[in-house]
């Protein structure tokens, strides 16, 4: 068997090289030939969506597809780092038992049905409005109160200052609920 032949299994070109195995030396072609799962990716700065912290994400995507999520290290916030929810939004996003469609199932019913998006927005406005309807209260004991009370909304931990703003201004002033919060302070 000639040198040559032998001198491609890297442990033969550690030994003949008299090296420490820790370089080049050490590696195979298919090795040298590996590059980042994101090499040739566009990158989107994103915010994780999990809580109110805001942890800056890099959005690795190529051809309309998601590629990687990772921590930003510009972010003032994270540094870099990702909790173990905010290092699973790539799995939540691409997994292959994520949900895409609206589920619904009827009071009483054992089953979930499919239904059109447009349909169960439909859906919601009509019993918020119906909701609304039977129970606000435009007045209590002569004075005047404007409210419902039969209705609450919670919003979400990424929503900004502003979007927080306009939907208390909508549901308070436009619905007159009066249970408003946010995820980000429980």
């Amino acid at each position: 068997m000639s040198t040559s032949i032998l001198r491609r299994w890297p442990v033969i070109a550690q030994l003949l090289d008299r090296t420490d195995g820790t370089g080049a030396d050490a590696m195979t072609e298919r090795t040298r030939a590996l590059a980042p799962r994101t090499a040739g990716a566009l990158v989107a700065r994103s915010v994780c969506p999990y809580c109110a912290v805001g942890c800056g994400q890099l959005v690795f995507h190529r051809d309309g597809k998601l590629v990687s999520i990772e921590g930003d290290p510009e972010s003032p916030i994270s540094a870099g780092h990702l909790c173990p929810k905010g290092a699973a939004s790539f799995e939540l996003l691409t997994h292959a038992a994520r949900e895409t469609r609206v589920k619904y199932r009827a009071p009483f019913a054992s089953d979930w049905q499919e239904m059109d998006l447009d349909m169960a927005l439909d859906m919601i406005a009509e019993r918020v409005w119906t909701t609304r309807e039977r129970s606000f209260e435009a007045e209590r004991d002569g004075l005047p109160l404007m409210q419902c009370a039969k209705i609450a909304h919670l919003g979400g931990a990424t929503l900004d200052n502003e979007e927080n703003y306009l939907i208390k201004k909508l549901f308070a002033a436009g619905l007159g609920m009066v249970a408003i919060s946010n995820q980000a302070r429980i």
